[in-house]
């Protein structure tokens, strides 16, 4: 049963259903499409999805698609496939800003003719002038009180577009003099001779997000709109176009914090240019915090709706450790991977007691504790690799700090023999190219003789029957908890060691029929995932999702 204490707007569409104001519940997420969403996006995914599902109600994806200079279809198919990945399916079609253009025009109309707005002439920074400072109220504009006909007779030729960029805007006439600057008569219409993504050249002014927004909203009959704080100066905005204008439904906006992570960014117009610039592959980079980035590198749905819903909903916004997104991405994989071993730096090693040619047939759990899960078939030959790093030549190393494979001694292998290093081939400059060892006959899966003590388990993979393929490890993006905090550019803080591409590997060789969907543990390595885009089934390239366990360090 669900202990979890209710958040403060669930206590509120509670109270609003109980009182009868809400019948049924309509919630939205409203993303722009001039960009791809990103894991701060994700935490509102959730919240208005899940607050719709939890109350038997239903919400919308709606593109706030206002600004055509930004926008492109390429997003809003990202963003489609981003919602359904996560799991959530919205009601009916995907709604548009733009499919409302006509409607929002004609209410525009309305304001002017109610003597409610008007169409002002200042230049950009006459209007930052009379606009006034937090301090001190702001001033009338000398068009404030231009008859309505004539506005709406400007606005009607800026609409054809006989009106050039920059000369004119509708402002909605409220309070120069209010302390909240949102209300100082506020920004309707701009004109903008810039082709839509979906109205091409029908229109060639487009509305402020204030203005759209909530009456989109109205028309969707959606009954709570939740937001980030950033809008929280807005909500007076907001409910004063409600309250001005026809529109068939009543919404309340409500705000709530944003998720912010440190050693990341999630700004639209950062994440934008570290794509522009070549900082990263383009924006599902696995080192990215987009939903597209996180899915290529091997993130679960589920670890991040499971983050998500451990975040509380408050009215203050915060910064989350990073360290807490990775134990849920940890926390799933480690339940839901197939586990299966693959040598980075492989070191080629010759079992001399086993016979050139013959080959047996080991097996090996797919996952520790789930059987259902199956098992695995392990080639196990004369020649196998380890990891280099398994192996050292100092026997003065005690047991305690290097449980691995010494001149001289044993080691397990994982699912097969326990093995004994004897010798070493060395190349021209004296390092170890082979290890010549024998295996101890007897010991899969049984316990060695008592006078046969080996220091650890290592994994390793058939040389005769293996794959070759590429691994990928990432580090965080960031080398710094808060990229471009002060006056610092967040460039500066990229990690220039967050990407390291290992060639040259060796994987067990039923990956190469196995299910690139699936996620794997390699064994005392980490999490993978087949790269999406350049792995193939002879040659896979797997990117590491995760470590085993942390081993950042600043």
């Amino acid at each position: 049963m669900d202990t979890k204490p209710e958040n403060f707007i669930q206590q509120i569409i509670r109270t609003d259903l109980e009182e009868g104001r809400v019948h049924r519940v309509v919630t939205r997420f409203p993303p722009e499409p001039n960009g791809y969403l990103h894991i701060g996006h994700a935490k509102s995914i959730c919240l208005n999805f899940g607050l719709a599902e939890q109350f038997g109600g239903a919400c919308n994806l709606r593109f706030d698609d206002t600004n055509p200079e930004k926008e492109e279809d390429a997003y809003v198919r990202a963003i489609e496939a981003d919602v359904r990945w996560l799991g959530f399916q919205w009601d009916g079609a995907v709604r548009f800003a733009s499919d409302y253009f006509g409607r929002l025009y004609e209410w525009a109309r309305y304001l002017v003719e109610q003597d409610k707005a008007y169409v002002c002439e200042l230049s950009a920074e006459q209007t930052r002038e009379y606009r006034g400072t937090l301090t001190e109220p702001g001033r009338d504009s000398p068009y404030r009180d231009r008859p309505a006909a004539e506005s709406l007779d400007l606005l009607e030729q800026m609409r054809r577009g006989e009106i050039e960029e920059g000369r004119m805007v509708l402002r909605a006439k409220i309070d120069m003099s209010a302390p909240n600057m949102n209300l100082r008569d506020p920004v309707l219409y701009r004109v903008k001779r810039v082709p839509h993504h979906r109205t091409g050249d029908e229109w060639n002014i487009y509305p402020s997000y204030d203005f759209a927004h909530g009456q989109e909203d109205a028309i969707e009959g959606v009954t709570h709109s939740i937001c980030t704080l950033e809008f929280e100066d807005h909500r007076p905005l907001y409910d004063w176009f409600i309250d001005n204008l026809p529109v068939p439904s009543r919404p309340r906006q409500y705000e709530f914090g944003r998720l912010n992570l440190n050693y990341t960014v999630t700004s639209k117009r950062r994440l934008k240019r570290l794509v522009d610039e070549n900082h990263v592959d383009g924006w599902d980079d696995p080192r990215m915090p987009t939903l597209s980035g996180l899915r290529r590198r091997g993130v679960t749905p589920a670890a991040i709706r499971n983050f998500c819903d451990s975040l509380a909903v408050a009215k203050t916004d915060g910064t989350v450790d990073m360290a807490q997104f990775e134990h849920f991405i940890r926390e799933d994989l480690n339940t839901s991977a197939h586990r299966a071993m693959c040598v980075l730096d492989p070191l080629p090693v010759e079992l001399v007691n086993v016979p050139e040619g013959q080959v047996e047939t080991l097996r090996a759990p797919n996952h520790p504790q789930r059987q259902e899960l199956g098992h695995r078939e392990l080639p196990f030959s004369r020649h196998i690799y380890i990891d280099r790093g398994d192996f050292s030549e100092d026997t003065s190393l005690s047991r305690k700090k290097f449980k691995r494979l010494v001149l001289g001694e044993w080691v397990r292998l994982r699912a097969a023999y326990v093995i004994r290093a004897l010798d070493v081939v060395r190349g021209d400059g004296g390092e170890p190219v082979k290890v010549i060892a024998e295996i101890v006959p007897g010991t899969v899966g049984e316990n060695p003789p008592e006078d046969i003590r080996p220091r650890g388990v290592i994994h390793w993979v058939s040389a005769d029957d293996c794959l070759d393929c590429e691994i990928r490890l990432y580090d965080r993006l960031f080398k710094t908890p808060s990229p471009g905090a002060g006056d610092s550019d967040f460039l500066e803080a990229i990690n220039p060691d967050s990407l390291k591409v290992l060639t040259g590997c060796k994987a067990e060789a039923g990956l190469r029929a196995g299910d690139p969907a699936h996620h794997f543990q390699f064994e005392r390595e980490g999490y993978f995932y087949a790269d999406s885009r350049h792995s193939t089934a002879d040659k896979p390239v797997f990117n590491q999702t995760i470590g085993l366990r942390e081993t950042w360090t600043q």
